[in-house]
């Protein structure tokens, strides 16, 4: 009778336990995503609304041209690349993502960073923009670099009382020498880097990680004819001068070192081509004692950037 009498009132006995899934439920599912990154919250929307317009929008060309859109693919490149402060303008990431480290962590720095619209979309809309590339469910969206005209180099080393000092590049096609290269020029005191249009390395994601943040203050510009920018340089009274392994010089020989001076670097295979060869003033070469056959973009350049700043102090 009273078992009877329990069962009949409304109090509740011994339950069988939930295996501590109450528990699990209350440790929660991590940080909670940005405003942006919430579907059907307001900044959500209107970052949405942004980046649609941002794709339709017709990209300007400035005088030294704009290079396109590139794409930074997979969890690791994208969070290494938010990391060197690589220029980013959407963050997109798959819906139902694991939420591990790496996210966020490209989460967290895109946020800090600001200006950069985070944006959440389905796994295969990611797929179609990158192709079938194994993303991980991380894009980072690099905006095209703005170059400048090679005539601005000069200008602006006029304009502040200085005798140019730039390093043009003839065939190297590696983004990571030209990164090299941009932050040897930064590092001593140079006014920029000149590219070709074709067939050359330009400002990629993997350039500005190498450049190891200088890019950010030290121009590039591209040239459409390379030979061209070089006689117009020298009609400034700039010496223009080529590295080359069979060089009639020295660089410890050359006095035109220490005024105004491009530098021009080939690729580490064919060197100078031709054309930008005979239109050197001078040829240099750089004394291996150590029987090396050459020097990559990088090195050289910071080698001769040296000798040039030495000369200039």
């Amino acid at each position: 009778m009273a078992a009877n009498n329990r069962r009949m009132s409304g109090k509740k006995g011994a339950q069988v336990g939930s295996g501590g899934q109450r528990r699990k439920g209350l440790e929660g599912k991590g940080p909670t995503p940005p405003a942006e990154m919430r579907k059907g919250h307001k900044k959500n929307r209107i970052a949405t609304a942004q980046a649609k317009q941002a794709q339709r929008r017709p990209v300007p060309r400035g005088r030294g041209g704009r290079s396109s859109s590139e794409l930074v693919v997979g969890r690791n490149p994208v969070v290494e690349a938010l990391r060197e402060g690589v220029p980013a303008s959407t963050l997109y990431v798959q819906q139902f993502i694991d939420n591990d480290e790496r996210v966020r962590e490209a989460l967290q720095l895109a946020a800090e960073r600001g200006g950069i619209n985070l944006m959440e979309a389905p796994r295969p809309e990611l797929d179609r923009m990158t192709n079938g590339l194994n993303h991980q469910g991380l894009v980072l969206q690099v905006p095209p670099y703005e170059y400048a005209h090679p005539e601005d180099l000069a200008s602006a080393a006029y304009d502040d009382g200085e005798d140019p000092l730039i390093v043009a590049l003839d065939g190297v096609t590696d983004p990571r020498n030209l990164g090299a290269v941009v932050r040897s020029v930064s590092a001593f005191g140079g006014h920029g880097v000149v590219v070709p249009e074709r067939r050359a390395a330009g400002m990629t994601a993997g350039a500005w990680k190498t450049s190891a943040g200088t890019a950010a203050r030290t121009p590039v510009a591209r040239a459409t004819n390379l030979t061209r920018a070089l006689e117009a340089y020298k009609k400034q009274g700039i010496v223009v001068v080529g590295l080359a392994a069979d060089g009639e010089h020295e660089i410890g020989e050359l006095a035109a070192l220490g005024g105004p001076l491009v530098i021009v670097v080939g690729s580490e295979g064919k060197g100078l081509s031709r054309l930008v060869g005979e239109t050197c003033d001078f040829r240099v070469r750089i004394p291996m004692p150590g029987g090396a056959e050459s020097l990559n973009a990088g090195v050289a350049a910071g080698v001769v950037l040296y000798e040039a700043a030495r000369r200039r102090a």
